[in-house]
């Protein structure tokens, strides 16, 4: 299934990815540091969900309290819990 998501306090604007299951497919981040982002896409495709979640949760940008892994990690997050409720 498909998800988009809007991250917050971070320079990306939209992140959009697939779940087979419990399997990262089809990352694409919209805005954002594109090189690091695309590196962010390569590593997490094929990773199972939780895993991605627990390496990324955390991560900081600078001063920010966030950062483009850590709002993947939410919207990782979010999809499960969706995907879980229907």
């Amino acid at each position: 299934m498909k998800y988009t998501f809007s991250p917050q306090g971070v320079c990306s604007k939209k992140m959009e990815f697939e779940l087979d299951g419990d399997v990262i497919k089809n990352v694409h981040f919209t805005g954002g540091c594109n090189g690091n982002l695309k590196a962010l896409a390569a590593l997490t495709e094929g990773m199972h969900a939780d895993e991605a979640i627990e390496r990324l949760s955390g991560i900081t940008c600078g001063l920010k309290k966030t950062s483009c892994p850590d709002q993947f990690a939410t919207a990782l997050t979010e999809a499960m819990k969706r995907r879980q409720a229907e």
